[in-house]
């Protein structure tokens, strides 16, 4: 039996022995499993939050773990986060690794029994959220937490507040935008490759995984977010956010069928996902979703709108109920009041602290994220077979 599998199979039988039984007011011992960027941002969010400590970073890249000593002077580095797994006085794990490396840290932290802040998309693809899924069900006491943080935002309860006041009548579609644009010696996404991104410094097996092997390559460990093998491109970066906000808000379930048009119009820099887009998500709540994004133009910028017979919520930089005149002439418009919380990242973190300590609800628990990790590998399969794809249900695939 080679580690990794000797690893698992010990990890599975002691998780429910490795959990430790917390208190409302107890001390959260927290680890990270990718301390890049966004790694780096989710670690600043929990420690503001009350009662907190990081007791390892794990990354594959030494440099990274160089970095973490300016958070955390006196807590312990791993180049193999299985090291980390096995502090049994690690509470929770963050997970911030790139998309195709979500299944198997994922899969040993539950096993491991530590609680799971999983940044998203939840899943690669249909498969790995599968075998999530099945990880998650088999440690029913273990929080997990999925990182769309608008979930937790105030225009969540606005919009909830919104909805409930059954002023819409039937909604028939939502309307969402994703526009950005960089000056044009700045592509979107791209990062520089620097001297020290060597193979004596990064594990380039652990950073592939499952994925193709191919001889190191540091524009592709850097730049990941370009490549169909590590990542589903804008689907999985900010096309996840909206959609996880209007699936909570609205209850949505997996799409009936995925339509995604677009292509690389812009940045003919080596990457493979496309920077201009199109999606159409036919749902079985007779409803339409449609996402358009690019990344040439900001003036659409980032706008929802929920388009009903009575009525349309706008959320832009608020969130607002419009009525339809034709159909609902008395109606009065209205604004989403709440300003709380004023940061949504902290919200996000501290209601999975929450979960661990108390069973609050989370506001983005596992299933919720599955949902929208599906439409997502739906959408960019779409793309790439150039096709509709649909959601058999009954068998759980893709077709």
């Amino acid at each position: 039996m080679n580690n990794r599998r000797s690893f698992l199979f010990g990890a599975a039988a002691t998780a429910l022995q490795s959990a430790r039984l917390l208190g409302a007011n107890d001390r959260i011992r927290l680890g990270i499993i990718g301390y890049g960027a966004r790694g780096k941002e989710i670690v600043n969010f929990a420690l503001q939050c009350p009662n907190t400590e990081f007791v390892g970073f794990a990354d594959v890249y030494t440099e990274r773990l160089k970095e973490s000593a300016a958070v955390a002077p006196k807590t312990k580095t791993y180049l193999d986060y299985r090291r980390l797994l096995e502090d049994r006085s690690l509470d929770a794990v963050l997970i911030a690794t790139p998309q195709h490396l979500h299944r198997e840290h994922f899969v040993a932290s539950l096993q491991a029994g530590k609680h799971v802040y999983q940044e998203k998309t939840l899943a690669f693809s249909v498969d790995d959220a599968k075998k999530m899924r099945t990880a998650h069900r088999n440690a029913p006491k273990l929080v997990v937490q999925v990182g769309h943080q608008s979930c937790s935002s105030a225009d969540m309860a606005n919009s909830l507040d919104l909805l409930k006041s059954e002023l819409m009548g039937k909604i028939t579609e939502i309307v969402m935008h994703m526009f950005r644009n960089t000056p044009h010696d700045k592509p979107q996404w791209s990062r520089p490759v620097t001297p020290e991104m060597t193979p004596e410094n990064i594990i380039w097996k652990s950073f592939l995984g499952d994925a193709p092997q191919r001889a190191f390559d540091p524009n592709r460990y850097q730049n990941w977010r370009f490549f169909w093998d590590y990542s589903g491109g804008n689907v999985y970066e900010n096309m996840c956010h909206q959609l996880s906000f209007w699936y909570k808000a609205l209850n949505l379930a997996i799409p009936n069928a995925a339509n995604m048009t677009g292509g690389i119009y812009l940045w003919k820099d080596g990457r493979e996902v496309p920077d201009t887009m199109t999606v159409a998500l036919q749902q079985p709540e007779e409803m339409l979703v449609t996402w358009t994004s690019s990344f040439g133009n900001d003036y659409l910028a980032s706008t929802e709108h929920v388009l009903g017979t009575d009525g349309t919520i706008a959320r832009t930089r608020n969130v607002a109920f419009i009525p339809q005149k034709a159909t609902n002439p008395e109606g009065q418009a209205k604004t989403g009041m709440s300003t709380t919380p004023a940061n949504m990242h902290i919200a996000h973190m501290q209601n999975f602290l929450d979960g661990i300590r108390t069973g609050a609800p989370l506001n983005c628990p596992f299933e919720l994220g599955y949902r929208v990790a599906i439409a997502c590998r739906m959408t960019v399969d779409s793309y790439r077979l150039n096709r509709p794809v649909r959601w058999n249900p009954d068998t759980e695939e893709l077709v």
